[in-house]
């Protein structure tokens, strides 16, 4: 027996030596590739202008936030994840470096492999979700995995825009703004219709929510209100930014409106 468990021993220790070589020599690969054909930062520039024309990237590009009274907005995972595959020579992604009960330790980074700049940051997630009165915690392994890849999203977008030129990140965001001014051809009415419907599915927020938040009734909405809804519903859905950030939320008992996703889950087969 003790033989045998110095043979499993040995022959892990030669996976593990053979897995962390193939992953140097990886790594050689692709920084001489980078070296023997370098981006055209011209190129890769125009690539990113074009695809923000697309209205599908230019739609999720960006998020805003509420901070000490004032909004914040920025370019969001979805366009910097774009960005990152058209700029090329850019190795990037989120790694679970450790799990353990309760918690998982997360890497996320980005890497230029020409320039050899690399921003890396390091950070723990807890197993649990913010519901209604505390926090529940996440048993299975999907909901973890959820959690860990939305926590992670937020710090890889970081990481990609410390690697791309600030300046190129602005144009990419202007671009996008450009795409949306003039590329619906449904009315606004329409449009206004469909993101209410989204915002009462994915977050629970009615029509009275929104029109508290504006001040005025949806019917009178213009286009800049409904491109600013867009970018709250990129921040809900990212994370950045929660639902009682943007709106005025009236707790009403045994309210579907406040109950966990899980919990509605349970009721409905029921």
């Amino acid at each position: 027996m003790d033989n045998d468990l110095e043979v499993i021993e040995k022959d892990s220790k030669d996976m593990m030596g053979l897995v962390t070589s193939r992953q140097a020599q990886e790594v050689q690969a692709a920084i001489l590739l980078a070296k023997k054909f370098p981006r055209d930062e011209m190129d890769s520039y125009n690539k990113i202008r074009k695809a923000c024309q697309r209205k599908g990237l230019a739609e999720s590009a960006e998020y805003s936030y509420p901070r000490g009274g004032k909004k914040v907005t920025g370019a969001s995972i979805r366009l910097a994840e774009s960005m990152a595959r058209t700029w090329g020579n850019l190795d990037c992604g989120v790694i679970e470096l450790s799990r353990e009960v309760g918690n998982s330790q997360m890497m996320a980074y980005a890497w230029d492999l020409e320039t050899n700049t690399r921003r890396t940051m390091i950070f723990n997630v807890g197993h649990t979700r913010d519901v209604t009165g505390g926090s529940k915690k996440l048993t299975t392994s999907r909901d973890i995995y959820e959690m860990t890849a939305n926590m992670g999203s937020r710090r890889l977008r970081a990481c990609i825009l410390a690697i791309i030129p600030a300046d190129i990140v602005d144009d990419a965001v202007t671009e996008c703004r450009k795409t949306l001014s003039g590329s619906y051809e449904e009315p606004l009415k329409d449009r206004a219709k469909k993101m209410l419907a989204a915002f009462e599915d994915k977050f629970q927020v009615s029509k009275e929510m929104i029109e508290n938040h504006f001040s005025y009734k949806l019917e009178v909405l213009t286009e800049n209100d409904y491109l600013t809804l867009i970018s709250i519903f990129n921040s809900l859905k990212d994370g950045m930014s929660k639902r009682e950030d943007w709106f005025v939320v009236k707790h009403v008992a045994n309210s579907s409106i406040d109950k966990d996703p899980d919990q509605k889950k349970e009721e409905a087969k029921q």
